[in-house]
């Protein structure tokens, strides 16, 4: 069960003929309740109900630079605030009872810039880069209890007050060579991280490394590419190369509580190490007609772990990348036919495919999912400029496939969770 509720306000402003600014204010808040039975059986072997609740707020001031010559740029200033934490029921057997306590406040402010400088008609380069300062701040309280009304504790098993600031500084630059004009090559090479923090989760008495802060996990990529318009602009055809290098990555893991009698776990974080990943992107568009439209995409993904320390040992030769299909693609085929009123119907239909993923670090083939197919289709009417009408399915052979999944060594449990079987709607909308 959750509720959300988000709110947010864009303010553009014209300054004069070459520089613009933009103001976007937004807040969003969110609670939810959940219940999980990890063993899906009628006897209580690894139930968890649990508690959420995320607040957050932001504002952005952007300064754009265009003065219809060589130069142009943007420039700006990011500040973020959120709190986020909640509290989690364990119950294993019915015998081992705890509770997982805490919130994580986040403080955040970044600057931004990206420039572009055009040579000539054929030529540009674009430089930018953003300078992220976060400071993360823990309370965690968790106990274990002597039954299920969890009231009595038995143990504290972690209580942490702490915090731990990242800094990063995230460069790009690009450049740009324009063949004709029907065909774009280009070159880019940037940087980028998600920071790191605490995890609320941690059982500090058993596992005292779960009460240390992770670190925040980088990427470099580089791209290579080339845009095209073909048929007089009738096709687009885009394709791209890309490679990425990983380090510290962040990663969320089921942990074994020594000596626990019953068996008993807790959901954990951890930096594995290193990675690369290559790929190859492509993307098409085409008008057939004046009524018809195609549309794909087709993706080839090699995901490699180069470092991954278990225990104090590398094991990168024996590990994947999760939820990484080594192929994958999309093609949608689209009849538009304008109305006399003004308005027009589109009718579509549409086919994805993915390649065999695993949804975690343990590899089961038990819940490992096969490549499979999804079979979608839909018309919408148009109205007018306000009134939309639209009827679409999904999944419409009702394919089962998995989405994500757990295994639970210490309690000998592997859980699947699987995407929507065949879905049908009827929506309407009016546009004030």
């Amino acid at each position: 069960d959750t509720t959300m509720e988000g709110y947010s306000l864009t303010l553009d402003f014209k300054l004069n003929d070459d520089w613009s600014m933009k103001s976007v204010s937004a807040y969003r808040k969110s609670d939810t309740e959940t219940n999980i039975d990890f063993d899906t059986l009628p006897n209580i072997i690894a139930d968890v109900k649990a508690f959420y609740s995320d607040n957050q707020q932001s504002q952005e001031f952007q300064f754009n630079y265009d003065a219809g010559g060589q130069l142009s740029g943007v420039a700006g200033l990011y500040w973020f605030q959120g709190e986020a934490g909640g509290t989690v029921l364990n119950n294993f057997f019915n015998a081992v009872f705890g509770n997982t306590n805490g919130q994580v406040d986040t403080d955040s402010i970044a600057f931004y810039g990206e420039g572009t400088w055009r040579f000539n008609d054929q030529w540009a380069l674009t430089v930018g880069g953003r300078w992220t300062s976060e400071e993360k701040k823990v309370d965690i309280f968790n106990q274990s209890f002597s039954d299920a009304t969890y009231t009595v504790a038995t143990a504290t098993v972690s209580d942490l007050n702490d915090s731990v600031k990242f800094t990063n500084f995230s460069p790009k630059v690009s450049i740009d060579y324009q063949i004709t004009d029907d065909t774009l090559l280009y070159g880019l090479a940037s940087r980028g991280f998600k920071s790191g923090g605490f995890n609320i989760r941690a059982n500090i008495s058993a596992v005292p490394a779960s009460g240390r802060p992770f670190d925040d996990e980088q990427v470099t990529t580089w791209e290579l590419g080339a845009k095209m318009a073909l048929a007089d602009g009738n096709w687009f055809l885009n394709a791209a190369y890309f490679y990425s290098d990983y380090k510290d990555i962040q990663l969320s893991i089921f942990t074994t509580i020594p000596n626990s009698n019953p068996p008993a776990f807790f959901g954990d974080f951890t930096n594995a190490g290193a990675g690369t990943v290559q790929g190859i992107e492509l993307e098409l568009f085409g008008q057939l007609s004046d009524n018809w439209v195609v549309q794909g995409n087709l993706a080839w993904l090699d995901a490699e772990y180069d470092e991954f320390i278990s225990a104090g040992v590398d094991v990168s030769d024996t590990q994947k990348f999760t939820n990484a299909p080594e192929f994958s693609g999309a093609i949608s085929l689209q009849y538009i036919r304008p109305l006399e009123s003004g308005g027009e119907i589109r009718s579509r239909v549409g086919y994805s495919y993915q390649s065999k993923v695993y949804p975690t670090t343990d590899l089961s083939e038990a819940i490992a999912q096969d490549g499979y197919g999804l079979l979608s289709a839909g018309v919408i009417w148009q109205v007018d400029d306000q009134w939309k009408l639209a009827l679409e399915g999904n999944n419409l052979t009702d394919k089962e496939y998995r989405t994500t999944g757990y295994d639970i060594g210490a309690l000998g449990i592997l859980t699947g969770f699987y995407g929507a079987p065949r879905t049908v709607s009827l929506t309407a909308s009016y546009q004030f």
